[in-house]
C-alpha cells in the first residue's frame, strides 16, 4: 500500500512539472510564430514587389512551406479569398486561427489588411513596412516575457508538485 502512495505522489509530481513546461513553452512558441510571420511578410513584400504574383498564389505558397500553425492562416485566408476581399478574409483567418498569439499581435496583424489588394504594389509594402515596425515591437516584448516567464513558470510547476507531496505525505 506504501508502494502505491509513493507512486501517486510520484505521478503528481512529474505532472506538475509537466503543466510548468507546458505553460512555459506557450512563450517560446509565441516568439517562434511571431519571428515566422516577420519572415513571412518580407516574403511577401519582395513577391509583390519582384514577381508582380496574385495574393492568392502567394497565400497558397506560404501556406505549404510554412509551419501548421501559421500556415493555416495563410491557407484559410486564400480559401476565403474565393467569395469576399483580401482585406476580408485576412481579419477573419486571423480570427479563427489557433495558434500560440496574443491578441495584441493579432491586431497588428490585421492592420496589414487595410491596403493588401486594394491598392497598388507601393501601397501595398508601405502597409507591409508598417506591420513589420509594429511585429517588430511585438517580438521585443516576446523576447523578454519569455525571458522572464518561461524558468518562472518551469520552476513554479516544480514547487507546487513538491508542495502538494509534501502535504499528502
Amino acid at each position: 500500500m506504501q508502494i502505491i502512495k509513493y507512486f501517486m505522489l510520484f505521478c503528481i509530481l512529474i505532472a506538475s512539472s509537466l503543466i510548468g513546461k507546458f505553460l512555459a513553452k506557450k512563450y517560446v512558441y509565441r516568439l517562434e510564430e511571431l519571428e515566422e510571420i516577420e519572415n513571412i511578410l518580407n516574403i511577401i513584400k519582395n513577391k509583390i514587389k519582384f514577381t508582380y504574383e496574385p495574393i492568392p498564389e502567394i497565400f497558397e505558397e506560404i501556406s505549404e512551406n510554412s509551419s501548421k500553425n501559421i500556415g493555416n492562416i495563410f491557407k484559410n485566408a486564400k480559401e476565403k479569398m474565393n467569395e469576399k476581399s483580401v482585406s476580408q478574409a485576412w481579419e477573419e483567418a486571423m480570427e479563427e486561427s489557433e495558434n500560440n498569439l496574443k491578441k495584441e499581435d493579432k491586431k497588428v496583424l490585421k492592420t496589414m489588411s487595410k491596403l493588401l489588394g486594394l491598392t497598388d504594389v507601393d501601397g501595398q509594402i508601405s502597409q507591409i513596412e508598417i506591420t513589420e515596425r509594429f511585429l517588430q515591437d511585438n517580438i521585443e516584448t516576446a523576447k523578454r516575457e519569455k525571458q522572464s516567464n518561461e524558468r518562472l513558470y518551469t520552476r513554479l510547476g516544480t514547487i507546487m508538485g513538491l508542495a502538494i507531496v509534501i502535504v499528502l505525505f
